[in-house]
């Protein structure tokens, strides 16, 4: 998700040196610089005084300690965390900063085509909003939350969901497969498929409802492919599977400080 970011406020017009990133992996740093032109520091100190916005693009797992060496040169910047789990509380305590705003984002923004969820504390101003939606506008999409618990919700549908598509793409290259196609012509017909009825439904002001019902003739191709989907039970099962996805969300802010 760094990359994406990276990436997209370089494309949108930042110049790489305006940028400040720490990286501790040298691996890692040496990538930065060959793909954006960004030279990258091993470790925070005075330098990140003067930054007014900082991103927090870690792993949950290594936040904690990334915040402790990180805090003292932090505590006048708008902090924005993409670290999945973290809820706003912990991050509170572990930055010594009141201005945070979580974002759950998700892998499309690595082409732009991205959508996040946004929650700001009760310190985070309007500008700071705004200075926030701008930096997200170079990954895709986002939308306000005025509950940090629908964080959870936003991680379950569309955080994790760009795996859901992966999945019924997977499926549908082994279905047109099994029916005689190649496994280039079935997946390059299932990826059109779903980004074609993706923009049309983005396009259209009509529900998902309603334009299911549009390409299902009774008796039809359709008509008999859903209802074997009705009769194996696929909507409640993914369902009960994006509400695991939710549970394990608010299981891991418990795990990562509650």
């Amino acid at each position: 998700m760094a990359s994406a970011i990276i990436g997209g406020l370089l494309t949108s017009g930042t110049r790489a040196e305006e940028l400040v990133v720490v990286e501790p992996l040298a691996q890692a740093r040496e990538q930065l610089l060959v793909r954006f032109g960004v030279h990258a520091h091993a470790a925070p100190d005075a330098f990140l005084q003067d930054c007014g916005l900082v991103v927090w693009a870690v792993k949950p797992q290594t936040f904690l300690d990334a915040a402790m060496r990180t805090h003292t040169y932090t505590g006048n910047a708008l902090h924005l965390s993409v670290a999945a789990g973290i809820r706003s509380d912990t991050l509170a305590r572990w930055l010594h900063s009141e201005r945070i705003v979580r974002a759950m984002p998700n892998t499309p923004a690595l082409i732009g085509q991205g959508i996040s969820g946004l929650y700001a504390r009760s310190a985070v101003t309007p500008a700071d909003k705004d200075r926030v939606n701008a930096l997200m506008a170079c990954t895709g999409a986002a939308i306000w939350l005025e509950d940090e618990a629908k964080i959870d919700a936003v991680t379950a549908l569309s955080g994790s969901g760009p795996a859901y598509v992966f999945f019924f793409l997977e499926a549908m290259r082994d279905a047109g497969v099994a029916m005689g196609l190649n496994p280039h012509q079935a997946y390059q017909l299932a990826v059109a498929t779903f980004a074609g009825a993706s923009a049309l439904a983005a396009a259209s002001q009509d529900d998902p409802e309603v334009l299911r019902q549009r390409v299902t003739s009774k008796g039809g191709t359709t008509f008999a492919a859903l209802g074997v989907m009705e009769s194996l039970g696929i909507k409640p099962a993914f369902e009960a599977a994006m509400e695991a996805a939710r549970a394990r969300a608010a299981q891991m802010g418990d795990e990562f400080g509650g």
